[in-house]
């Protein structure tokens, strides 16, 4: 058993014993420095209004409730962070119910899903949170039974005492909320975890195979009422006047207005962003009657040129530029072959690249692009808001609630403390969800329209709206001396409107003579985070080139990697190395096994590998290639991944599994390309998805075991996939792929 300090005090356990029929709850606050006002309010509020980071609520007749603190949107921690309360508590878990909590962002914290932060974040908050409440309960008991503390032990919600005396939690929990939090509080070891690495159930599966409602489209009040934008036809273009006589005229229309998303001069936030900040908004009674009635505008848009906007938070404050003008992919790509050739930002350098370049026998040089990547939620933007002069009620999938709500309180002159936002359920996130502009035009729109109000964007709305993973290429070099041996290597990368590279990664720390460097082209094409920013491309362009150098040298692809990681673990080149490469090499060395990777027996399957490490975690795949009816499908998978503690096996592999089949179709066919500003894809008839017979038939997931805290799991998966199909397909076609998506390469080339 570990023994911790609890870095929550009393004050910062926030408790009440106010439950009907006398229970507990017990709360951690992120903020534990609240004003004493503010903790007696908390102490006083309806238990349905108690807005906490993540709470245990144990009422008399002994259920046991768990918040959830964060934001779901498929991920699974509505099950998996309640888990890590239940272990340390020592409940049953069959007697826990779970509820999603509310945001609060004085006591809670922004409760940001995103970055594969959820479990890292709450692992020991929530585990001291656990052990409290059961100290409590067993000093309760021991008090209770006049007996000393430690000879009171719990099972499954049971305290026990030798005597043969015991209880249930709820017979004890209206003492033990009276009762001092201690200082030190003993967690479980590992090896004594029951629930921690139990595969659980997902706790709303029933209410989603049962169509419940749960996600932002389905939330609805009386008397609310449906609006819908029409946004300018192209980036670069702004509303120059409407006319809206004929939409007025249409069936359920109550108005149509324009209106700004930000004043001129607004400071933006971290995940701030417009799009377009001309706002033309129909509103009307239902989605079908808005729908057909935005038809019937009449709008002139103009030009805008260039506008600067003021940025705060992620970097400081600052002033960008956002260029005017009507952009094109083929002029994109353009700029970016002429920026390639030019001098560029060094991000990383390690002895002498130059001359090992000069000198070398052989040089390899490659070039790989992607294009912009569309998020493509299941659900579309959605929020519903009721705005008045005192109060604002918010309601929606939302990833960051505490970085939006600073937005709120400024445009809507409201202070936080009269802004609710209530989550729902996310119909998918990827990134696309932490951008709140679509909560902050909803919040506007009721204001305006002097009702409750969702705003809704169709399919075709949210895919021409902007808000995409940017458009990359790279270009990797690698110098060999007379006997195969890499001496050097190189990586310059740029983008549109930023580069991908991670100069301190693999094989950064591997290579005597290190190069990285950088840059950018602006754009008013905005872009936002998208599963693994940045890395999901890095680790595609780095896995392919890798194993080019390997077949150069005549070596392994996986015996050649770890020839690397070998050399970075005991003789390693530079500073500030992110990885771990014991860990890389762990999961490099699993999936080799599990994959059976050279044995006799796979020759029918095109074998591609790659390995990545990113958000804390190590993730490794091995992709089997096979030609049906001419065409090139992954049959299966292989997957290891190394993201410390495992909290619950199932949802874990599950998302691992997501991972790969996104990452597939994303590599395959995933492509947003524009002409004259306008995205030349609207829906799913024009941007291609990976389709059910597409995906593998099989893939296998394991996980490295081992006692350290869990790191992130959303997106590690993902990068290394794209790199794996890659080398698979060269196998399969016997020609490299450099261009995303491989599908239109290869039918262009083949």
């Amino acid at each position: 058993m570990n023994t911790t300090k609890t870095t929550h005090n009393r004050r910062s356990f926030l408790k009440t014993s106010l439950l009907s029929g006398g229970g507990m709850m017990l709360s951690v606050s992120w903020l534990s420095s609240l004003k004493a006002a503010d903790k007696q309010q908390a102490l006083n509020l309806p238990e349905q209004s108690v807005m906490l980071n993540g709470y245990i609520q144990i009422t008399a007749d002994n259920v046991i409730k768990l918040l959830c603190p964060n934001p779901e949107f498929g991920q699974n921690v509505m099950t998996s962070l309640p888990m890590i309360v239940a272990e340390e508590l020592d409940v049953d878990w069959k007697n826990v119910v779970v509820e999603m909590g509310p945001h609060d962002n004085t006591k809670l914290g922004p409760q940001f899903t995103g970055g594969s932060n959820s479990i890292r974040m709450y692992w020991k908050p929530l585990r001291e949170a656990g052990a409290a409440a059961r100290h409590l309960l067993r000093q309760a008991a021991a008090q209770t039974w006049n007996v000393p503390v430690e000879e009171v032990t719990t099972k499954a919600g049971v305290l026990h005492h030798a005597s043969g005396k015991s209880a249930n939690y709820g017979e004890m929990a209206g003492k033990a909320a009276s009762l001092e939090v201690p200082k030190d509080l003993k967690l479980k070891a590992p090896k004594d975890f029951t629930i921690v690495r139990k595969s659980k159930k997902n706790v709303e599966g029933q209410k989603i195979i049962t169509g419940k409602p749960l996600f932002g489209l389905d939330y609805r009040v009386d008397g609310m009422l449906i609006a819908m934008i029409q946004h300018p036809p192209a980036f670069g273009m702004k509303l120059k006047s409407f006319d809206a006589s004929q939409t007025l005229k249409m069936p359920g229309i109550q108005d149509v207005f324009s209106l700004k998303l930000y004043e001129d001069g607004f400071e933006q936030g971290g995940f701030d962003t417009r799009t377009f900040n001309d706002l033309l908004v129909v509103v009307g009674k239902t989605t079908w009657e808005v729908m057909n009635a935005r038809k019937k505008l009449v709008a002139q848009w103009e030009p805008i040129g260039d506008t600067r906007d003021t940025m705060s938070g992620r970097g400081g404050k600052r002033e960008v530029v956002v260029p005017g003008g009507l952009e094109s992919t083929s002029t994109q790509l353009e700029k970016m072959q002429e920026q390639a050739q030019k001098p560029a930002q060094q991000l990383r350098k390690d002895g002498d690249p130059e001359t090992a370049f000069q000198n070398a026998a052989q040089v390899i040089e490659r070039t790989y692009n992607a294009p912009f990547l569309a998020h493509n939620c299941m659900e579309p933007m959605n929020f519903f808001a009721h705005v008045t002069a005192d109060k604002a009620i918010l309601a929606g999938p939302l990833q960051a609630p505490g970085w939006i709500e600073p937005t709120l309180s400024k445009i809507l002159n409201l202070p936080a403390d009269k802004i609710e936002i209530q989550m729902t359920r996310m119909g998918g996130g990827f990134g696309r969800r932490a951008y709140g502009h679509y909560l902050t035009e909803a919040a506007l729109i009721s204001k305006k329209a002097k009702a409750p109000v969702k705003l809704i964007y169709t399919r075709e709305d949210d895919m021409t709206y902007g808000i995409y993973r940017p458009m990359y290429t790279a270009t990797y070099r690698a110098a060999l001396d007379a006997n195969k041996n890499l001496i050097a290597f190189h990586v310059k990368g740029g983008g549109i409107p930023e580069h991908a590279i991670h100069a301190n990664r693999f094989p950064a720390g591997a290579v005597e003579n290190y190069l990285a460097e950088g840059w950018q082209i602006p754009s008013n094409i905005t872009i936002g985070a998208f599963r693994a920013p940045r890395s999901n491309f890095n680790a595609a362009a780095e896995q392919s080139f890798l194993d080019e150098v390997a077949e150069a040298m005549g070596k392994d692809p996986i015996a050649f990697r770890l020839e690397l990681l070998k050399r970075a673990k005991e003789n390693p080149v530079g500073k500030n190395n992110e990885y771990d490469p014991d860990r890389y090499a762990g999961v490099l060395t699993l999936v080799r096994d599990k994959s059976g990777w050279n044995k006799p027996g796979n020759e029918k399957y095109n074998r591609g590998v790659a390995a990545y490490f990113c958000h804390n975690s190590y993730a490794a795949h091995v992709v089997d290639i096979v030609t049906r009816d001419g065409q090139p499908y992954v049959e299966r998978v292989f997957s290891a991944m190394d993201c410390g503690i495992v909290i619950n096996p199932d949802a874990a592999t599950n998302m691992v599994q997501g991972a790969v089949v996104d990452g597939i179709g994303n590599a395959f066919y995933g492509a947003l390309t524009h002409k004259n500003g306008a995205a030349e894809q609207s829906n799913f008839h024009n941007y291609r998805l990976i389709r059910h017979n597409e995906a593998p038939k099989s893939i296998d997931v394991y996980f490295v075991e081992n006692d350290l805290d869990p790191t992130g799991l959303g997106e590690p998966p993902f990068p290394p996939v794209f790199g794996a199909v890659a080398n698979a397909l060269y196998k399969n076609k016997g020609k490299r792929f450099y261009n995303q998506p491989f599908q239109n390469e290869m039918e262009k080339r083949m």
